[in-house]
């Protein structure tokens, strides 16, 4: 049996930046976890596992309570989440390998975002049987069905006929079976080839097919090729946060069509090893691309958020590399680098090809990780960080004082822990050493935080907002120029203890 409790509690308001808005969301969260393994003849897997999760969080003007809930004079949003979970691994008692894996969850939600309120609950129930065959000397055929079902339903118009006013929540079964081969070709070459069948009730058949390669070579390097589709079902007030803040009007074009994907990887992985040290050194690229994908257009109109399937598509392509180095027991490092153009493109009404950026995206980045250990002393101490290019930011209108693209930014923290025994452990350091926040390079980042109403923005004939000397930039409250953490520097301490 394993049991976990994790208990977080953080409610201090703190407004540094002096916009009168909390700079970090305040949480009061508790989540428990256990999981039992259960003892049977012939090592036959019996796990059963459940979570369950309860949340209270806000944030707002500095002057927000409870009592200004769902109203209109001062902002808040407060999201109240109960989640729970249950997953469970069953192998059958028969000779053959055949495994019954099923979960379940509910997660209930209750919240306000400023005046706007979202109650929304989903239930999703999901088994699946698989037969595990090896079949001659070279191939492992893995043969499976699934079942979903899924329960969902809001105060939104995703569950409302807005005709009738009746409510109408989301219910859908989708069956499913799939195949998958794996062919050893020789000590060197392995093929992996699959194919799934699902069926949704309202987009019917749904094929996803997937191959794998490896090449195996001497001297301990690998070449994996994986080749793909996938195929997403987009619940939008679920999944877009931020169309519920009330800062921008929500518009949905029309009825909106399932994601879908096409993607290619290619990965390189090789393994030094040389007295005391060794290097691991892990390389990618890839391309995926995008149709029918639902990226939430700011820029059409800085008074809304529009979404609607793309016109056209939108693809990512890249490299990464990651290098592990270890120096004996006492030095561990980990570095790794993304490079990647990320772009949608639409034809304009002259049928002519538009690439765009979207935003909160950046072309490149980078993370590390520092490990070194004093044995003697029990002491090691961790330094890590990560560092991103510029991304393009939703900015309101063409005055708009904000800078159209963020710094490149880092995050660098440092950690020292101290082993008293196999048992007990201190420690403590300092997070964003740096102390860099998204509000030194802008002249504020809430827009409109005095007015998060709007009640004081005047408008022309035709919707526009118009620029008046209480609003010189012609802006509306919008809350959603954010790209990075808005915490300082600060300190930590803490202590781990191990129960056996």
């Amino acid at each position: 049996s394993l049991l976990g409790i994790n208990y977080y509690n953080y409610l201090n308001p703190l407004d540094k930046n002096n916009d009168q808005f909390t700079d970090v969301t305040l949480q009061h969260r508790i989540s428990i976890f256990n999981k039992l393994s259960f003892i049977r003849k012939k090592n036959r897997v019996a796990t059963l596992a459940g979570r369950y999760f309860t949340e209270n969080r806000w944030g707002g003007e500095m002057r927000w309570n409870k009592s200004f809930s769902g109203t209109d004079s001062i902002y808040g949003e407060t999201i109240s989440t109960k989640r729970w979970e249950l997953i469970g691994n069953y192998q059958l008692p028969i000779k053959e390998k055949m495994m019954f894996s099923f979960s379940t969850t509910g997660h209930k939600q209750n919240s306000y975002y400023g005046s706007i309120p979202y109650f929304g609950k989903q239930r999703i129930a999901f088994g699946q049987l698989t037969w595990d065959k090896q079949a001659g000397a070279s191939h492992n055929l893995l043969l499976g069905s699934a079942v979903r079902y899924n329960f969902y339903d809001d105060n939104s118009t995703a569950t409302l006929d807005t005709l009738s006013g009746n409510n109408h929540p989301d219910k859908y079964i989708i069956p499913g079976i799939f195949v998958q081969d794996e062919w050893k070709l020789n000590e060197s070459h392995s093929l992996l080839s699959g194919l799934r069948y699902d069926y949704h009730p309202i987009h019917k058949s749904i094929i996803t097919p997937r191959l794998a390669w490896k090449w195996t070579m001497k001297n301990k390097q690998v070449f994996r090729l994986n080749a793909g589709t996938g195929f997403r079902v987009v619940s939008l007030f679920t999944e877009e946060h931020a169309a519920l803040t009330g800062a921008r009007a929500v518009e949905i074009k029309e009825s909106l069509n399932p994601e879908k994907s096409f993607n290619i990887n290619l990965n390189y992985s090789k393994y030094f090893a040389f007295k005391g040290v060794t290097l691991n050194i892990d390389a990618s690229t890839w391309y995926s691309h995008f149709s029918n994908q639902i990226i939430p257009d700011y820029d059409t109109d800085p008074n809304k958020i529009i979404y609607e399937n793309l016109k056209g598509y939108s693809a990512s392509k890249g490299v990464t590399l990651n290098l592990e180095l270890n120096i004996g027991h006492r030095f561990k490092s980990l570095f790794g680098a993304t490079v990647q153009d990320v772009s949608k493109v639409e034809k304009d009404d002259a049928g002519k090809r538009i690439k765009t950026l979207p935003v909160l995206t950046e072309k490149w980045s980078g993370t590390w990780a520092l490990t070194y250990v004093f044995p003697g002393a029990g002491i090691t101490i961790d330094y890590t960080g990560n560092m991103y290019g510029p991304m393009r930011l939703p900015l309101l209108s063409a005055i708009d004082p904000r800078p159209g693209f963020s710094p490149v930014w880092s995050i660098q923290n440092i950690q020292v822990t101290k082993r008293f025994n196999k048992s007990v452990e201190f420690y403590g350091g300092v997070k964003n050493l740096l102390n860099w926040t998204p509000a030194k390079n802008t002249p504020f980042i809430i827009a409109r935080s005095n007015d998060p109403f709007d009640k004081n923005v005047q408008y022309d004939g035709n919707g526009k907002i118009l620029a008046t000397p209480d609003n010189p930039y012609a802006l509306s409250f919008d809350p959603t120029y954010v790209y990075a953490p808005n915490q300082g520097i600060r300190l930590f301490l803490g202590f781990r203890t191990t129960l056996k």
